[in-house]
């Protein structure tokens, strides 16, 4: 009964193999791997693991990336499935235009989101953040209406942007400072500064509209930046999207 959920971003692909295919199974391994590295895997991170009986993903990487990834699954008898976003899922309404246009992860970290929230007691706002080579950052209201949410640049995009466009702007990576006195921290510090202002008025605009203090959910490679300069109360979750996948596979057996 091992289900191995996988989420594949535009930098890296993530993989957790649990007992179960359900909320709170026990996590029997994990991992990552850059995009170049997928061919690896089945000899490398997958080799000698108990071969699961359900396979779910969250894919933004693109349809080659894809095919990369099923050929690694070959080494097990398991055909992959792939999360399409919709109009509704495991309590969550998908308040976008074109639900089907919402980023597969950004729908799939809402859900995870969701179920976290209703684990521990009553429904609540929560916004979610997810920093990686984008940063998006979505509001859920409590119940469970997703009411939109915004895209910026990430930490790596926003200095490639601004070696490229300014001359002289070429520094090593810094450090995010209340007050840069090099290049390299003034860098770091204005796109830290940035991503967290992006969140800090999501996060009042979110308790604006529902009249309740939001949970503040954070997750991606890059967040632990963002963590010591926003006084905002947050919970570093670096699952969400394994909670989302968990949390879709139940529901999909349930029914």
């Amino acid at each position: 009964m091992g289900f191995l959920a996988i989420d594949v971003g535009n930098t890296r692909l993530k993989w957790a193999l649990y007992s179960l295919p359900r909320p709170g199974a026990a996590l029997l391994g994990h991992g990552a791997v850059f995009l170049e590295a997928i061919d690896d895997l089945a000899e490398d991170q997958w080799r000698g693991l108990p071969a699961p009986s359900s396979v779910l993903g969250s894919i933004v990487a693109g349809e080659g990336i894809r095919r990369r990834a099923e050929a690694q699954l070959e080494i097990w008898d398991v055909e992959p499935r792939w999360v399409v976003s919709s109009a509704q899922a495991c309590g969550v309404t998908n308040g976008y235009d074109h639900p089907n246009r919402l980023g597969v992860d950004r729908w799939v970290a809402l859900i995870g989101a969701r179920q976290r929230i209703l684990e521990r007691g009553p429904a609540r706002p929560v916004l979610v953040v997810m920093v990686g080579t984008a940063v998006t950052v979505d509001a859920l209201d409590a119940g469970g209406h997703f009411l939109g949410g915004l895209i910026l640049p990430g930490f790596g995009l926003m200095l490639r942007a601004l070696e490229m466009g300014t001359a002289g702007l070429k520094a090593p990576t810094g450090e995010a400072v209340d007050f840069p006195t090099n290049t390299s921290d003034a860098l770091m510090s204005g796109g830290s500064d940035a991503i967290a202002g992006a969140v800090d008025r999501m996060y009042r605009k979110l308790q604006k509209r529902t009249g309740e203090k939001p949970a503040l959910m954070m997750s991606g490679g890059a967040a632990v930046k963002l963590a010591s300069i926003t006084d905002l109360p947050l919970e570093m979750v670096e699952t969400l999207i394994f909670d989302g996948l968990l949390q879709l596979q139940a529901k999909r057996l349930a029914l």
